[in-house]
C-alpha cells in the first residue's frame, strides 16, 4: 500500500522577469508525487493527459518510484495547458490562458491496487472529484486536501461536504480568509477547523506557514532563499514534502506534523530555484540530500 496522489497533470508555459519556458511538466499531481517520492515509496499516481503528453515526462515520473497505473491517456486528446506570467514581485502573477482539454472531463478512476492506500493527497481539483476519489477508497487513514479560491467561491457547498471527510486542509492566507469570511487568521483557522479538518496549514509564501493542530499554533519560517526563479508548483511541492515525510514515518503526532511542515517548506524552496522542467528532473542533488537528511 502506497501513498495515493490525485490531481492535475499538464503542460505549463511560464514567463518570469528572468526567462521563459514553454510546455514544461506541470500540474498539482506531478509536483506532489515527485516531492513526496524522496521520502520513500511507492507513490501511486492518478491523473489524465492527452496523447500529446511527452513520453519523457512520464519517464521522469516513473523514474522517481511513482506507479502510473492510474494515469489515463486519452487517445487523440490534448493535455491540460496553463500559461502564466510573473511580475518582479514573484508573489504576483497573471494567468494568460487556461486550456482544460482532456482535464475538463476528468473522472478519477482508482485502480484496485490503489484502493487500500492509507495516505492520500488530493491535489487542487474540483471538490466533487476529490470526494469521488474518497468514495472509491476502502479505509483511508490520513487524507490531505488542497483547494483554491476558485472552488471556495464557485463550489463552496461541495467543498464543505468534502472538508468533513479530510484530516488536513492546506490553503494560503487569502484563501483562509475567504473561506472563513474572517480577516484574522487565528480566528479564521478556528472556524475552518470547525468545518471538519482536525489539522489546518495556512501557507504565507515567503513568510512561511502556520500549522494548527489540537491547541497548538506552530509558525514555521520559509526556508531562506537567495535565488527565486519560478514559484510555479511551490505549494504542491510543499504538500508533497509534508505528506511524504508523514508517510515515511507513519507518525501523526504534533511533533511529527511540525517536522513535516519544515520538510514541506524545504521541498518548496528547492522547487522555486529553477523552472519546473529542470528542477523536477534533478530535485535531489548532493546539496539537497544533505539538507533533507539533516532536518
Amino acid at each position: 500500500m502506497g501513498l495515493l496522489v490525485v490531481g492535475s497533470l499538464g503542460l505549463d508555459t511560464v514567463i518570469t522577469p528572468f526567462d521563459k519556458i514553454e510546455e514544461a511538466l506541470g500540474g498539482s499531481a506531478s509536483y506532489i508525487s515527485l516531492a513526496a517520492s524522496y521520502f520513500g515509496g511507492p507513490i501511486e499516481f492518478v491523473g489524465v493527459v492527452g496523447s500529446d503528453f511527452p513520453k519523457e515526462y512520464i519517464k521522469i515520473i516513473e523514474d522517481h518510484n511513482v506507479d502510473t497505473e492510474g494515469l489515463q491517456i486519452v487517445e487523440g486528446g490534448k493535455t491540460f495547458r496553463w500559461t502564466g506570467k510573473y511580475h518582479y514581485d514573484l508573489n504576483m502573477r497573471d494567468t494568460l490562458s487556461t486550456e482544460l482539454n482532456v482535464f475538463e472531463k476528468f473522472d478519477p478512476v482508482i485502480p484496485d491496487n490503489f484502493k487500500k492506500s492509507k495516505f492520500i493527497c488530493l491535489g487542487n481539483i474540483d471538490p466533487v472529484l476529490q470526494s469521488r476519489v474518497l468514495d472509491q477508497m476502502e479505509d483511508p487513514q490520513f487524507v490531505v486536501c488542497d483547494t483554491m479560491n476558485f472552488w471556495i467561491e464557485g463550489k463552496k457547498d461541495d467543498l464543505l461536504k468534502l472538508l468533513k471527510r479530510v484530516d488536513v486542509l492546506i490553503i494560503n492566507d487569502s484563501e483562509a480568509r475567504l473561506l472563513a469570511h474572517e480577516p484574522n487568521l487565528i480566528r479564521a483557522a478556528r472556524m475552518i477547523r470547525e468545518l471538519g479538518p482536525k489539522i489546518l496549514i495556512i501557507k504565507k509564501g515567503e513568510h512561511g506557514a502556520l500549522l494548527f493542530v489540537e491547541d497548538i499554533v506552530f509558525s514555521a519560517p520559509a526556508y531562506p532563499m537567495e535565488t527565486i526563479f519560478d514559484p510555479t508548483g511551490a505549494g504542491d511541492s510543499f504538500a508533497g514534502g509534508f505528506i511524504g515525510y508523514l508517510y515515511k514515518t507513519r507518525s501523526l503526532s504534533p511533533d511529527s506534523l511540525k517536522r513535516a511542515v519544515i520538510y514541506g517548506s524545504t521541498m518548496a524552496s528547492f522547487c522555486v530555484e529553477k523552472f519546473s522542467k529542470k528542477v523536477l528532473k534533478n530535485y535531489l542533488t548532493c546539496r539537497y540530500k544533505i539538507v533533507l537528511e539533516n532536518l
